[in-house]
């Protein structure tokens, strides 16, 4: 890859995470070096048993749900915080040793936009990151700071969701 470039899928529609894998699949199948790594997720979902499947992806997870951070605890929100601040400072040293070329960090908007990630600390590492590795970074609503920041800016907006009729999320369509 050319010179890594810094990418938000942002939005209040369904498919920012598919769009991150989409490219973490397409770049491994060029044969980048890819590293994958979620924050509010478990590690369950069907994107990632799929990724589990291919060379050159390695997925950085750590597979506690803490559940909805607004619905949390103190001391599990002081726990989240810890953990995620730590697979943060692991992605990014991994994305360096190992050299790769594609670093995805989904839900890291939301982790900022909740204080569980310094933003502060993730756009130091986006202006100091190793120059030619491209970064992903997913959630609704990035600040203007994390936007000036990014190269590509693509939102996905929801118009219509099957949700808003009583359809639950499905397996293999939503997660």
């Amino acid at each position: 890859m050319d010179g890594g470039l810094i990418h938000i899928y942002c939005g209040n529609g369904k498919g920012k995470t598919t769009a991150a894998t989409g490219l973490a699949v397409r770049a491994a199948g060029s044969g980048a070096k890819v590293l994958f790594t979620q924050f509010f997720k478990d590690g369950t979902s069907s994107e990632i048993r799929s990724l589990r499947q291919l060379k050159n992806i390695e997925l950085l997870l750590d597979e506690r749900y803490f559940g909805r951070y607004g619905n949390m605890t103190e001391v599990q929100k002081s726990e989240c915080v810890r953990v995620y601040r730590d697979l943060f400072g692991r992605a990014v040293k991994a994305a360096a040793e190992q050299k790769a070329d594609l670093l995805v960090l989904d839900e890291a908007v939301s982790a900022c936009n909740l204080g569980v990630l310094d933003e502060r600390e993730v756009i130091s590492f986006l202006k100091n990151k190793p120059s030619a590795l491209e970064v992903v970074l997913t959630g609704r609503e990035p600040s203007e700071a994390l936007l000036e920041t990014a190269d590509y800016v693509s939102r996905i907006q929801c118009e219509k969701h099957p949700f808003e009729r009583g359809i639950c999320a499905r397996k293999g369509i939503e997660y």
